[in-house]
């Protein structure tokens, strides 16, 4: 069965649809309040814009008091197939009528799950363990690079996220903090290729992929105890702003890798499952990692993730006690294949890749057509736009970040903030003109805000 646009269409006469005279509105408000007075810790894209939501259909969102909203953030990058698309749904009610859990014990959908992935996912990545987060995953990967190759040491990149745990923000961006250290010993940072704001670049401007390989290298040595396990990364950064690598990145660090005996392992738990219009995004540059971390979408919803790891490695699951109380629940594996199916049944994968082209020739003239936009970055259902108070120092715009998520929130699309940098992840089942609205809604935004700052 091939996409079908009829599935996903929403009445844009009716949505977005705003009935009440302020945003959020007054039962939103009040429930809300109700909600902190106990529950503590909010996302800054609830702290922007404090909307109580109660339903979801598809591209939908609706809150309590009615009002409807174009989805453009996926419950930030997790339904990428809509919000309570019917066959998950069905998958997840059926197992919580049949058998909520049984620990690691072997069930049938979880058979039929682990081998469906050993069929979609790239090169041998064919051992698996199922986890309930991302960051119990992105942990569990680290210990798997440890026991497979008797080292400890870990690298990864500045700004690149991994999760809340200890191990988690050992390997990712520093919150300030004054509690003490929050990176564990052994934990490496290192600069990642940007091309909007390369640290090295070549004679043309352009990033020089080469530099970076080259400090790699050099610090391999000089840096570290030759110890190093594996170099750990998102193949896109999520919360440092949709920020994108050369083409020429990965393919140099897998070599690098190989030369110098380090596993390489993505963390997928946001790219992966057709966000970016394939299985892995590590697959749009012909990589494959030895061990990779697989979420959010994985589930639509559902927690539910994973990790893979090629057929050399596998056996290390062995010696870490791998499994978890949640991991590989009956629902938990009912939801990921039903996921995977729909995927397959619905063309999801080639229809992302056509919103992604769709989305990147929307935005390509916006860095000229507007002052304060810098940067335009696409990757199927994966965006970023970077706001800047001036286009040759490239200054950071919170302010005008902060504008622009509230003003098109205001007007009936929910979305991701970050700073200066509008992050987008909508759905890969929506349709075109439901993605064209969502992206009038933003310019609108974008302009009104420039006019508003005396741009």
């Amino acid at each position: 069965m091939a996409y079908n646009p009829k599935n996903y269409q929403l009445d844009l006469t009716e949505v977005p649809k705003i009935l009440t005279n302020e945003l959020p509105g007054p039962k939103s408000k009040a429930m809300h309040k109700r909600c902190t007075e106990y529950f503590k810790g909010l996302s800054g894209q609830v702290k922007h814009f404090p909307v109580t939501f109660e339903s979801g259909k598809g591209c939908e969102l609706v809150d309590i008091d009615g009002n409807r909203y174009i989805d453009f953030s996926s419950g930030i990058y997790v339904t990428t197939l809509g919000h309570c698309h019917p066959k998950i749904s069905e998958a997840v009610a059926k197992y919580a009528n049949k058998l909520m859990n049984c620990h690691d014990f072997t069930t049938e959908i979880k058979t039929k799950l682990v081998e469906k992935l050993a069929d979609i996912l790239p090169g041998d990545l064919t051992g698996f363990q199922f986890y309930d987060s991302g960051t119990t995953a992105v942990e569990a990967g680290q210990r798997v690079l440890r026991a497979a190759t008797g080292k400890h040491e870990m690298l990864s990149c500045f700004n690149d996220y991994h999760g809340k745990t200890y191990g988690g923000v050992s390997l990712g961006h520093i919150r300030s903090t004054a509690y003490g250290p929050t990176r564990a010993p052994g934990f490496h940072m290192l600069p990642r290729p940007d091309t909007y704001r390369p640290i090295w670049s070549k004679a043309d401007g352009t990033v020089d992929t080469d530099k970076y390989i080259e400090f790699y290298k050099e610090y391999l040595y000089k840096g570290t105890c030759g110890q190093v396990a594996g170099f750990v990364l998102e193949p896109i950064q999520g919360w440092g702003g949709s920020v994108m690598p050369p083409d020429d990145f990965f393919p140099k660090l897998r070599k690098l890798c190989d030369d110098e005996g380090i596993l390489l392992m993505a963390d997928e738990v946001l790219t992966s499952m057709a966000r970016t219009g394939k299985w892995l995004c590590m697959e749009h540059w012909d990589v494959v990692p030895d061990i990779v971390t697989i979420g959010k979408g994985f589930g639509n919803g559902f927690p539910v993730t994973c990790v893979a790891v090629r057929e050399p490695y596998k056996e290390s699951f062995e010696s870490i006690s791998a499994s978890s109380s949640y991991g590989g629940n009956p629902m938990a594996c009912a939801a990921a294949l039903a996921s995977i199916e729909v995927i397959e049944e619905e063309n999801i994968l080639e229809h992302a890749m056509e919103l992604g082209d769709y989305f990147e020739k929307r935005m390509a003239d916006w860095p000229e057509k507007y002052a304060i936009v810098g940067d335009c970055r696409v990757k199927g259902c994966l965006m970023g736009v970077e706001l800047v108070k001036d286009k040759t120092t490239k200054e950071s715009f919170d302010e005008a970040g902060l504008m622009v998520y509230q003003k098109a929130f205001r007007n009936g699309l929910a979305w991701i903030p970050a700073g200066h940098i509008l992050r987008m992840s909508p759905p890969a089942v929506m349709t075109l003109e439901v993605a064209a609205k969502g992206m009038d809604m933003i310019e609108e935004a974008i302009a009104e805000t420039e006019k508003e700052l005396g741009y």
